[in-house]
C-alpha cells in the first residue's frame, strides 16, 4: 500500500460538536463608556437632549428600539445611521472584556468546540470589537434580536447560548440551547432565573468551570449509552490512560464478565508496561489476555515511513479478530479518543477503521484531558499515567525497524528513567535519530539534572552517542522530520 493511498476517516459522533454562542454586549464586552461617548456626541450634533447613562443602563435591544426613545419617527432611521457613523472611532478603544471572556473562550477551544457571536449590534460593530480586543471567535453574526438570535444559533447548530438579557433567553429557547445567564448586564441573577434560564453564573469567570462539567457530563452519558449497545466488547488494551478508561467504561456499561481486555506483546512494547496493565485489568474484574503480535515481519512496518502506524494497526485488529470470533464477540474497541482523531501523522486509525474496529472514546468527542479527568473521579490509577506511545515511535523515519532498536531504546528509556526518579520524572524518550540518540525529557527538569549523566547512561546502552534536547519532551516530535507531513495528516 502506498503512503498516498492512507487518508483520515470520515468522522462519526456520537453527539453534536460542540458550538456555544455568546451574546456581546454586557456579556463578553463592557460596551458601555463607547456607547455613552457617541449617544453624548450624537446629542450634542442634534441638540436633542439623551440620557445616555439611562441608555446604557439597559442596554441589549436594537438600537433603532433606543433611539426611538429620544427621536421622532421619521428621523430614527437618519440617527441610526449617523450613529453607527461614529461608532468605530468613539466606541471601539473605550470597551473592556468582562472578566473570564478569554478563559470562557479558550475553555470552548479546549474541549474541540467552535464558538459563534450571536449580538443585536450592527455586525461590522460586532467585528471591529472582536479583532479590537483580539478574541478568539469563529462566527460573528449582528443584527438579530431575542427570539430572533434563534435562527443564527440554530444556523450554526449552537447547542449552548449565553447572555445577560431575558431576550437573550429568548433566542435560547428559540434555537433548543441551554440559556446560560451572567448577571453582568441589566437584569439581576434572581431576575434571569425567575424568566427562566437554565444556568445562573456571576459573571464569565464560573463559565470555564460550569462548561467542563457540563460537556464532560454529556459526553459521558453518549459513551455509556453507546457502549451498553453492544453484548460483550474486546477492548484493545495498552495499558495507557485512554484504553484503561474505555476498559473501565465498557466494565461498568456491560459488566466485567462481558469485556475482555487484549494487550498485544511484541518487540515494540515497553517491558514495563505489562505487569501494571495485567493487573488494572484484574482490578476490575475483566478476562485480560496477552496475544502475540507480529507487525514487525510486516514489510511496511520494516520500512517505518510515516505510514509504519497503518501497518502495526492492521496487525493489531487483525491478530484480535480470531480472539473476538472465539468469544462470540462481535466489536473490538480502540482507545482513540477525540483528539488523536484531529491529529497530524494517526494513519493507525485508518487501519482500524477499515478493520472494523470501533472507537468510542472518539466517537464521544471525549478528549484527552476529559478522559483524564472521568479518570480521577472514577479513581482510576492510569488518570496521569504519562504517554507511552510504542517504541517504534522513537525510531527517526527511515531507519528500518529491528528488534535489537526497539530493545535498545527501551533499555536506554529505562536507564534515563532510573536516573531521574527521584526528579519526579513523567516524560522520557530516547529517540534514535541514526548515529546518535536524542533524549527528551520534562522541560522543567532541563535545568535541574546533570545532562552528562544522562548521556552516559544512554550511551551505556549501546548508543553511539546521545545528547539531551534543550526543547524537552514533545509528543510526536519525530514528525518533525517529516519531509512531506501533510501526506500522513
Amino acid at each position: 500500500m502506498s503512503t498516498a493511498e492512507i487518508q483520515p476517516t470520515a468522522a462519526v459522533f456520537d453527539v453534536p460538536e460542540l458550538v456555544v454562542g455568546f451574546d456581546l454586549d454586557m456579556t463578553l464586552i463592557d460596551s458601555r463608556p463607547g456607547i455613552q461617548a457617541v449617544m453624548d456626541l450624537l446629542a450634542a450634533e442634534t441638540g436633542v437632549p439623551i440620557d445616555s447613562e439611562l441608555v446604557v443602563s439597559r442596554l441589549g435591544p436594537p438600537l433603532a428600539w433606543e433611539l426611538a426613545n429620544w427621536f421622532p419617527p421619521e428621523q430614527v432611521d437618519e440617527m441610526v445611521t449617523r450613529y453607527r457613523e461614529h461608532y468605530p472611532s468613539y466606541a471601539i478603544t473605550g470597551s473592556l472584556p468582562l472578566p473570564g471572556v478569554a478563559e470562557s473562550l479558550a475553555a470552548v477551544r479546549a474541549l474541540r468546540g467552535r464558538t459563534v457571536v450571536v449580538s443585536a449590534k450592527y455586525t461590522p460593530s460586532v467585528r471591529l470589537h472582536l479583532e479590537h480586543l483580539d478574541l478568539d471567535v469563529d462566527e460573528p453574526v449582528g443584527d438579530l434580536h431575542g427570539a430572533e438570535k434563534g435562527t443564527a444559533l440554530r444556523e450554526h447548530n449552537a447547542t449552548i447560548y449565553v447572555g445577560d438579557h431575558t431576550a437573550d433567553i429568548d433566542g435560547a429557547r428559540a434555537a433548543g440551547a441551554v440559556a446560560v445567564s451572567v448577571a453582568t448586564g441589566p437584569f439581576t441573577a434572581d431576575e434571569l432565573r425567575a424568566y427562566g434560564a437554565d444556568v445562573i453564573l456571576n459573571d464569565l469567570t464560573e463559565f470555564p468551570a460550569w462548561l467542563d462539567a457540563y460537556v464532560l457530563e454529556q459526553r459521558l452519558e453518549a459513551l455509556m449509552r453507546r457502549l451498553s449497545s453492544y453484548d460483550k466488547l474486546v477492548v484493545a488494551f495498552s495499558g495507557g490512560a485512554d484504553s484503561a478508561f474505555l476498559l473501565a467504561a465498557a466494565a461498568r456499561a456491560i459488566g466485567p464478565a462481558n469485556v475482555v481486555a487484549a494487550t498485544a506483546i511484541s518487540p515494540s512494547l515497553p517491558e514495563a508496561e505489562l505487569e501494571p496493565a495485567a493487573r488494572f485489568a484484574d482490578g476490575i474484574g475483566v478476562r485480560h489476555l496477552t496475544p502475540h503480535t507480529h507487525e514487525i515481519e510486516r514489510e511496511g512496518y520494516q520500512a517505518n515511513s510515516g505510514a509504519r502506524c497503518y501497518f502495526c494497526k492492521a496487525e493489531l485488529v487483525e491478530t484480535l479478530q480470531p480472539i473476538a470470533d472465539e468469544f462470540g464477540i462481535t466489536a473490538i474497541a480502540t482507545g482513540t479518543n477525540a483528539d488523536d482523531a484531529i491529529a497530524g501523522f494517526r494513519p493507525g486509525i485508518r487501519a482500524a477503521f477499515e478493520r472494523g474496529a470501533i472507537t468510542p472514546l472518539k466517537d464521544a468527542r471525549l478528549t484527552k484531558a476529559q478522559i483524564r479527568e472521568a479518570s480521577r473521579s472514577w479513581g482510576l490509577e492510569t488518570s496521569d499515567k504519562p504517554a507511552a506511545a510504542c517504541l517504534s515511535s522513537r525510531i527517526a523515519y527511515g531507519i528500518r525497524i529491528t528488534p535489537n532498536l526497539l530493545a535498545r531504546v527501551d533499555r536506554a528509556e529505562q536507564a534515563v528513567r532510573s536516573r531521574l526518579s527521584s526528579y519526579g520524572v513523567e516524560n522520557v524518550r530516547v529517540r534514535d535519530v541514526g548515529e546518535t540518540a536524542s533524549i527528551e525529557i520534562d522541560a522543567a527538569l532541563l535545568d535541574e539534572v546533570d545532562h552528562q549523566v544522562l548521556v552516559d547512561a544512554v550511551v551505556a546502552e549501546g548508543f553511539p552517542a546521545a545528547q539531551v534536547d534543550l526543547r524537552g519532551f514533545r509528543s510526536g516530535s519525530m514528525n518533525e522530520r517529516l519531509k512531506d507531513p501533510d501526506k500522513y495528516r
